[in-house]
């Protein structure tokens, strides 16, 4: 089994934090049923960046980089859906009433 260096074991940790930081942001919609605050144009230039990160971390073949950017793309994507789903559902309310 290989060993991890020092700059993989940074990368972990980095990611770690920085990908966590995804998870109360999607409790929150998910729990207000909201994504109203959310900006549809910086969350689709954040998966695009996530994607070319991911093909990046593919090319130096850092597993740092590739597992924080597929957890992180999830969580971004989740959002996004989310946002797309709840204001989808109140424009129907909203146009039924």
């Amino acid at each position: 089994m290989e060993q991890i260096d020092s700059n993989d074991l940074l990368g972990l940790i980095a990611g770690t934090f920085t990908t966590i930081a995804f998870v109360p942001q999607l409790l929150k919609v998910w729990n207000s049923k909201s994504a109203k605050d959310i900006s549809y144009v910086m969350f689709i230039m954040f998966i695009f960046g996530i994607v070319l990160w991911e093909i990046y971390g593919w090319e130096i073949h850092s597993l740092p980089v590739i597992l924080f950017n597929v957890i992180t793309f999830l969580l971004g994507s989740a959002i996004l859906t989310l946002k797309f789903i709840f204001e989808r559902n109140k424009s129907t309310l909203i146009k039924t009433d």
